[in-house]
């Protein structure tokens, strides 16, 4: 069965292990951040009950899914316990399916990986166990930042303190303005020239149309008109995922793009306006439709699509 120009439904743990060795050229994705998300299952209904929880709330960002409650609550031991451990289950839920993007990368293919500034280094450290060794960290400078945490004085004002101005200017963190996109790579076969002239990938195309060298910053990229079918939280612009893949991806008719965490699809229909075969994986089926609808594939969406295991491969070569 052929899974090319197609998105699959269901946990990427287990659809990966459909695809054959050695057969993608690059993977570029943006999983779930560390927004205190394991130990639910990460599906339509839980994100939409964590979104309702701040919706009427004074939360400033109300477009992502927090949820366990590790954002607040007293600092107290029993808290940083529960960090830690919950940052070692997200490290260990993304060397599970790092192992499988290894297994089915080419050697000298790439990796990007959306992720926080605050969890980043351990996508890479899950990303190298599973094989992959580091190459860098791209860093992606959005338009705008929103200033989170606690501002001291105004709480303390609120509290009655006799001296809040004292802490004026004083917050609990800064204001967060990039992403980081954490970059791996597959081991070479011997060297770059034998690994591209076998596999056709390895390499950067660094060098700009003006003739400048590529930094690992990129910014000035514009945000894409939102689509209002389109209900995904957390949509990236689509001219950062086409930048990302005519850095990453060689033209040539072998080479596959994967995005195992596809969301509303914009990995994959920049990898489609860009002339190169995708692969796409959504554990939503509500962002699967989302998807196929952006890619301008037929579909119907009077019957509701259930993530049922049964399911999993309804949109490998099938039409809904």
């Amino acid at each position: 069965m052929t899974f090319e120009n197609s998105i699959l439904i269901g946990d990427c743990r287990d659809l990966l292990r459909k695809l054959s060795d050695n057969s993608i050229a690059a993977c570029i994705t943006d999983p779930p951040y560390n927004y205190e998300f394991i130990g639910h299952k990460w599906d339509a209904e839980e994100i939409e009950r964590r979104l309702a929880r701040v919706k009427d709330s004074k939360t400033l960002v109300k477009n992502i899914p927090y949820g366990s409650g590790l954002a607040g609550g007293v600092r107290n031991k029993r808290w940083y316990e529960k960090n830690r451990q919950n940052i070692l289950d997200y490290e260990a839920w993304c060397y599970e399916w790092g192992q499988q993007v290894y297994r089915v990368c080419k050697p000298g293919a790439i990796v990007a990986a959306f992720n926080s500034t605050r969890t980043m280094a351990h996508v890479q450290v899950a990303l190298e166990r599973a094989g992959f060794y580091a190459r860098d960290c791209i860093v992606y400078r959005r338009s705008s930042g929103i200033p989170k945490g606690l501002n001291v004085e105004a709480k303390l004002r609120k509290l009655g303190d006799p001296e809040p101005e004292r802490w004026e200017g004083w917050h609990s963190c800064l204001r967060s303005e990039w992403e980081a996109i954490v970059v791996v790579q597959k081991p070479l076969e011997n060297n770059y020239v034998e690994t591209l002239r076998k596999y056709e990938v390895g390499l950067f195309h660094a060098e700009n149309a003006d003739g400048s060298f590529q930094s690992n910053i990129l910014e000035g990229i514009p945000r894409s008109n939102s689509e209002e079918f389109n209900l995904h939280c957390t949509v990236k612009p689509l001219p950062l995922m086409e930048r990302l893949i005519e850095l990453m991806v060689p033209p040539s008719p072998h080479n596959i793009v994967l995005d195992p965490f596809a969301g509303s699809g914009t990995t994959l229909v920049a990898a489609k306006k860009l002339g190169f075969t995708y692969i796409g994986m959504e554990i939503n089926p509500d962002y699967a439709l989302i998807a196929k609808t952006r890619l301008g594939e037929r579909v119907k969406t009077a019957k509701k699509v259930s993530a049922q295991p049964e399911t999993l491969g309804l949109f490998a070569g099938e039409m809904l």
